[in-house]
């Protein structure tokens, strides 16, 4: 293929540039659906007054309780500049503590108050709701969890 001009436009054609199309990224499908996701969840988490990043904080506290700042962080993929101010914000909403480590104060562990695990009751229906937002049958859309999965893993080790 040569190079072509459009509308007296200077935009060239070339074959070196194809992999520069939006089109042929992987990561823009997977960055334009998680940010849609995200704001249909907008509604839902209003009514709790949490953020989506505070929600999957809390998931991971109503799963285990407790855990270091450190594991939050290997769970969610955030760093601790991102966790220190949201964990900030849901102590001050009385959903957590932070206190340091007996063992090892260098460790920072975060527990969910009652509170916080009170508000699982409130939040219990969002994934039904959402679900109602995807359009995919659960088949599909198991395989596209793990799919996504894999790919997590791939680009993480």
């Amino acid at each position: 293929m040569g190079k072509t001009r459009e509308n007296n436009n200077a935009v060239e054609s070339d074959d070196r540039f194809e992999a520069l199309k939006l089109k042929n990224q992987i990561c823009f499908p997977l960055y334009a659906c998680a940010k849609e996701i995200v704001r249909r969840y907008k509604p839902y988490l209003d009514k709790i007054d949490l953020t989506y990043t505070q929600y999957i904080v809390m998931m991971v506290l109503w799963e285990k309780e407790a855990c270091t700042v450190k594991e939050l962080g290997e769970c969610l993929f955030l760093d601790s500049g991102t966790l220190t101010p949201l964990l900030k914000k849901l102590e001050a909403k009385g959903y957590i503590t932070r206190h340091r480590s007996d063992e090892d104060e260098r460790n920072l562990i975060v527990h969910i108050t009652e509170t916080g695990m009170n508000l699982r009751e409130e939040a219990v229906l969002i994934p039904q709701a959402m679900s109602q937002c995807i359009e995919l049958e659960p088949e599909e859309a198991m395989r596209f969890y793990n799919t996504l999965y894999k790919l997590l893993g791939s680009i993480t080790r």
